[in-house]
């Protein structure tokens, strides 16, 4: 017998790629239980499903920066003496990103790339050992949301959230509908998209000095490079990243915030119009302000 939960779960998070470096992403989870039924006459609650397999993916995916710990160019240091754990990646194109974070802010996989499968495989090492012994196997389908119109991955951090946000490299995959005088406008979308494709989103007033980090490894031209660090209730918090790579804000990095910078942003490229901004936090939820 095969019991499945659709929408499961959204996993809000980020990876490491070789190729784009920092990626956003929104990942919806359906589950398949495979197994004999119990003493219910059920393989499984489905209320117990849904809140234990969603309460495991959300401790060990969501709000976390996955890493592909069998990538040549990624290195993982553990500090016994502060507890923190440093990533140290490069692109392919020689660039870097660096983090020195407690460890609850990754997840390291033992992949060479973060891809649906291997994410898929990580989870369900992790959720077969919670499984009751009525259940066999656990199949996980892991899926984007269809956006017909343009969107954008992004990462960022919320220091003052008391939660898991807090990480500063998680992230989402997001759609944004701009409407000019009260008319979706599919162009004034493809530019969000394009300008915060793969992006890191930081606010200004966590810029520390390059000289003044705590991350150990180095790179050798640190004029092309923000660092950001700030401590936070779970821990310090501490990322080098490509500038190319960022849009640097004065505000948080909330979706509020970000509808409202990108109000004012829009305004100034069309000028004596109304302008209103929906921008999303992954899937099916977010903010929005017009002006």
């Amino acid at each position: 017998m095969q019991l499945f939960v659709n929408d499961l779960t959204v996993m809000d998070f980020s990876y490491l790629c070789p190729e784009r470096g920092m990626v956003g992403e929104s990942w919806i989870v359906d589950v398949v239980l495979d197994g004999e039924l119990n003493e219910e006459s059920m393989v499984q609650d489905f209320g117990k499903v849904k809140k234990d397999l969603k309460r495991l993916i959300d401790e060990y995916v969501d709000h976390k920066l996955l890493i592909p710990a069998d990538y040549e160019k990624c290195d993982v240091f553990n500090d016994d003496d502060s507890g923190q754990v440093e990533i140290r990646f490069e692109y392919t194109d020689n660039k870097h990103i660096m983090l020195h974070c407690p460890p609850e802010a990754y997840a390291i996989l033992y992949a060479q790339r973060i891809t649906m499968e291997s994410v898929s495989v990580y989870l369900k090492e992790v959720l077969a050992t919670h499984l009751p012994d009525n259940v066999d196997n656990i199949t996980l389908h892991l899926r984007t949301e269809i956006i017909p119109t343009p969107f954008y991955h992004y990462t960022h951090g919320l220091k003052k959230h008391d939660g898991n946000c807090q990480r500063i490299a998680h992230g989402h995959r997001s759609k944004v509908d701009i409407y000019i005088d009260g008319v979706l406008n599919h162009e004034e979308q493809a530019y969000w998209a394009k300008r915060w494709e793969d992006i890191y989103i930081s606010t200004q007033e966590d810029e520390i000095s390059y000289q003044d980090r705590k991350i150990i490894g180095e790179v050798s031209a640190p004029d092309d490079y923000y660092c950001y660090g700030y401590e936070s209730s779970q821990g310090y918090f501490e990322i080098l990243i490509p500038k190319a790579d960022c849009e640097v804000i004065e505000t948080d990095s909330t979706v509020e915030c970000l509808a409202q910078f990108m109000l004012s942003e829009q305004k100034k490229r069309t000028p004596n119009v109304s302008v209103k901004v929906v921008a999303y936090e992954g899937v099916g939820k977010g903010a929005m302000v017009s002006g």
